[in-house]
């Protein structure tokens, strides 16, 4: 089972290359807010739970959003493999997920990790705010908080992976067409080891 983390930071090209490697390798894509938004949608019983904690203006615990994956996960057995789109964003998201993922006999193989430099970032989303009228990516001063919110609360993540050997960086500069190809390599190399 291939089982990635797709890492980076706001603009970084996640979505786009998400996109690209669920058709290449026959991966299952969980993108947590999707996940979160059909739980409520289908007003299940995490769904509804969610909901509490977001009536609140609460961030939603890990437990729940490690229950709404591991249903996803349980939904897809005959997936080759998943990509973890913006899960786990903390250190003890990573913990979890390896926790629920050890008991299903199916652990992360990778997280690969888009590196952008933050000017281009900004570029990319200032472009993609007047494409597509995202409101948070046509303030250059908001773009600039995400990257540095991502920066000292979501990049820690790099290090648990890294202490397992299953971080690799990826050069996230280029046509879409190259990075996509610099994935590609990642995945492929890692998978003969």
């Amino acid at each position: 089972m291939l089982n990635i983390v797709l890492f980076g930071p706001p603009g970084a090209g996640k979505g786009t290359q998400a996109a690209k490697l669920l058709d290449r390798y026959q991966l299952v894509h969980l993108s947590t807010g999707d996940i979160l938004r059909s739980e409520l949608a289908a007003k299940s019983q995490l769904g509804l739970e969610a909901k509490r904690y977001m009536d609140k203006g609460e961030l939603v615990p890990d437990e729940v959003v490690i229950k709404m994956i591991e249903g996803k996960i349980d939904g897809n057995a005959g997936a080759k493999g998943f990509i973890f789109d913006g899960f786990p964003r903390t250190t003890a998201q990573a913990a979890a997920l390896d926790k629920m993922l050890e008991k299903k006999n199916a652990p992360i193989t990778m997280m690969l990790a888009l590196e952008v430099e933050k000017e281009e970032l900004i570029k990319r989303l200032l472009l993609r705010g007047k494409d597509s009228g995202r409101t948070d990516d046509q303030d250059q001063s908001i773009i600039e908080n995400r990257i540095k919110v991502y920066n000292s609360e979501t990049a820690p993540v790099q290090g648990f992976y890294e202490a397992q050997n299953k971080y690799k960086g990826v050069h996230g500069m280029g046509s879409i067409e190259e990075i996509f190809k610099r994935l590609c390599t990642a995945i492929d190399s890692r998978k003969k080891m």
